[in-house]
């Protein structure tokens, strides 16, 4: 079942010749992690804010249990959005230093009008257990916490009100890599326990590939390659996520990644937006903005994906990586107390 649905979304700012959002299209069904990629300023914590009505899109739907987001506002906006909720990038920013995590967490069930002040308090102190702090942390201020504690603060306000949709935008890239193994390990706990879906927004791929059950690659506001993780990490058909995927630092002094020279071309305004990029550019690239098209089990916006030959060095680079290893060897260890 669809839980979110995301249509032609389009965001543009002001005059900029292109949108920083540019007509894409996915869905999040309902259990399941959808993860967003790219690299920085691609355009994923903007979709990651229409997605949850934070910004107003230019056009395009969001669909929410088949309802436009983008059409609602005020009450009726407020009673989905206790449907769908966000933990944001950073989490100190994202909390108020003025109040206490009572006051943070107890927050969203005041805003919906849930409960008195004693089953707030209940839910305060359950909600923090659940996401692995203490009930008697609940006086303190954010600053009192380490940034792995500030982040389960996040979600734990996250959840409060019960959503079925938990929009993750960069959850973990602020921490160290231990720590984010420990907030990868309850996001993954939480969804089993739970039954959320997410839709996961990152830029370190070895996160996504133990995250995400399928995987979007983003280049400059649009959608190139979507598809079941195994398949995009283990037979990539977008030059473009073949380049991510062969950036990957590889646990070995020895091993050096082949790598195809990137052409010079400069941008035209036209045709295909990773052309000036492309190692496998021909005229038609340049001419023709490709769209995304099913090649076995992905989609790809490529007019050569299905004749790309195969890269060893790609192959080699969907292997788990050292940011891998070391957060499958936190995750053991975390395990094992």
């Amino acid at each position: 079942m669809t839980l979110l649905a995301v249509r032609n979304l389009v965001k543009r700012y002001g005059k900029a010749p292109t949108a920083a959002v540019d007509g894409i299209s996915f869905d999040v069904g309902a259990g399941e992690t959808l993860a967003l990629v790219g690299e920085s300023g691609c355009g994923k914590s903007t979709t990651a804010r229409l997605a949850m009505r934070l910004l107003e899109p230019s056009s395009g739907q969001v669909l929410f249990d088949d309802q436009d987001i983008t059409k609602l506002g005020g009450a009726a906006l407020r009673r989905v959005r206790r449907r769908m909720q966000m933990v944001f990038q950073d989490p100190f920013a994202s909390l108020n230093p003025r109040m206490t995590v009572q006051a943070i967490v107890a927050e969203p069930l005041i805003v919906h009008g849930i409960g008195t002040s004693a089953t707030r308090r209940d839910r305060v102190a359950s909600l923090l257990d659940l996401v692995g702090l203490s009930a008697a942390q609940a006086g303190r201020y954010p600053h009192e916490f380490s940034g792995g504690q500030r982040q389960r603060i996040g979600i734990a306000r996250a959840l409060a009100v019960e959503p079925a949709l938990v929009v993750c935008d960069e959850p973990v890239s602020a921490l160290d890599v231990s720590i984010q193994a420990q907030v990868v390990n309850l996001l993954q706990d939480l969804q089993a326990r739970l039954g959320l879906s997410y839709l996961f927004i990152a830029h370190d791929l070895a996160v996504v590939r133990q995250m995400a059950d399928r995987v979007a690659v983003m280049y400059r506001g649009r959608i190139v390659e979507i598809g079941p993780r195994d398949a995009v990490y283990g037979n990539p058909r977008h030059p473009y996520t073949r380049a991510l995927l062969a950036a990957i630092p590889r646990p070995d002094p020895t091993h050096v990644t082949a790598r195809a020279a990137v052409t010079e071309t400069p941008e035209t305004g036209q045709g295909c937006r990773y052309a000036p990029r492309c190692p496998y550019v021909i005229d038609r690239c340049r001419l023709e903005d490709p769209v995304l098209t099913t090649q076995e089990t992905t989609e790809v916006a490529c007019h050569r994906a299905a004749e790309l030959p195969a890269i060893d060095a790609v192959a080699e680079a969907a292997l788990p990586p050292a940011a891998a290893q070391r957060l499958a060897l936190y995750a053991a260890r975390a395990g094992a107390r």
